[in-house]
């Protein structure tokens, strides 16, 4: 990828964000076996594009143009390519929704292992108040019950801060499977 890219403001209330590429293949992973409309982005062109997605508007429509060097191959035109771009996201959405069902799943579980085990220590530490007010009675009391709490520690954490950044991922991923790919041929045809 080239070093000079950058964000433009189109007419109207759609932002973009240009690539420099100067062969189209710069665009996706080497690696990937796939059909070229399933492959993987580039690591780093996830990562650029991603990035600039995040400094527009969460509710702005996003476009994508992507100015080559060179004249892609046959069958890689601007709409099999923008396909591509798109199922590449809406296939990241796929996976960021799926992560964040996990995570939910995950935290009701704790909860209702976390609400057990609370309410266990709990009636310990009260079952334990019977027995008087000897200082050892009163450490075991005032730990059970910061035992009981602490045991709550994880599903609060995914029900309060976890969930959010999954979600505002598949969000992203989702208007970027949705954005509009657009070719800018600079170059020659490639042989």
């Amino acid at each position: 990828m080239n070093s000079n890219q950058n964000t433009v403001r189109e007419p109207g209330t759609s932002r973009g964000i240009e690539l420099r590429l100067q062969d189209i293949n710069q665009l996706f992973n080497s690696m990937d076996p796939s059909p070229f409309r399933e492959k993987d982005l580039d690591l780093q062109a996830e990562e650029f594009i991603i990035d600039w997605a995040r400094e527009f508007h969460r509710h702005e429509p996003l476009y994508l143009t992507i100015h080559l060097g060179k004249t892609p191959n046959l069958g890689m035109n601007a709409q099999a390519i923008g396909e591509a771009v798109r199922n590449h996201f809406g296939y990241r959405a796929e996976q960021a929704m799926r992560q964040y069902k996990k995570l939910l799943r995950e935290g009701w579980k704790n909860l209702v292992i976390g609400l057990t085990f609370l309410s266990l220590c709990l009636f310990l530490a009260q079952f334990l108040g019977r027995y008087g007010g000897n200082t050892f009675v009163a450490i075991l009391q005032e730990g059970l019950i910061i035992g009981g709490w602490v045991a709550m520690w994880r599903p609060m954490e995914i029900f309060l801060y976890s969930r959010w950044p999954i979600q505002r991922m598949q969000q992203l991923y989702t208007r970027l499977a949705s954005m509009e790919v657009h070719l800018a041929i600079t170059g020659q045809p490639q042989n």
